[in-house]
């Protein structure tokens, strides 16, 4: 499985944006997709997890409500709808896959260590 990531920028504060990630391989659309940043000086933390349906997601508390995440299995693509940015949400995000959860998220989604491939990075930058 390979994934790439896409849709970083510089926005402003209370901007929206899309990040896409697009995977290949015969098991991307079974897998479990979550995404993850970082920001400079700091670990990479969970945003949030799909699972291959689309039927279970689960989000960082500091997300809740902001960021929605979405797939559409046909494009082998997931999405990260982010809204109301803050400065806060500045980082590098990245998107990764389960591909060992069959219908769930996984057993510790928010933990770097439950996914097996990982994209490279997109920048989101905003400004206040």
């Amino acid at each position: 499985v390979q994934l790439q990531a896409s849709g970083g920028g510089l926005v402003q504060a209370g901007d929206s944006l899309r990040l896409s990630c697009v995977g290949s391989g015969p098991t991307f659309s079974w897998a479990a997709v979550g995404w993850f940043r970082q920001a400079p000086g700091k670990e990479r933390e969970f945003v949030a997890v799909l699972s291959w349906s689309g039927a279970i997601t689960q989000y960082a508390d500091s997300v809740k409500g902001r960021f929605r995440t979405s797939r559409d299995n046909a494009k082998n693509t997931v999405y990260l709808e982010m809204k109301n940015l803050r400065p806060e949400d500045t980082a590098i995000y990245y998107c990764a896959a389960n591909v060992n959860t069959k219908q769930g998220v996984g057993e510790n989604p928010s933990a770097r260590d439950d996914y097996d491939y990982w994209g490279q990075g997109t920048q989101v930058t905003v400004s206040s």
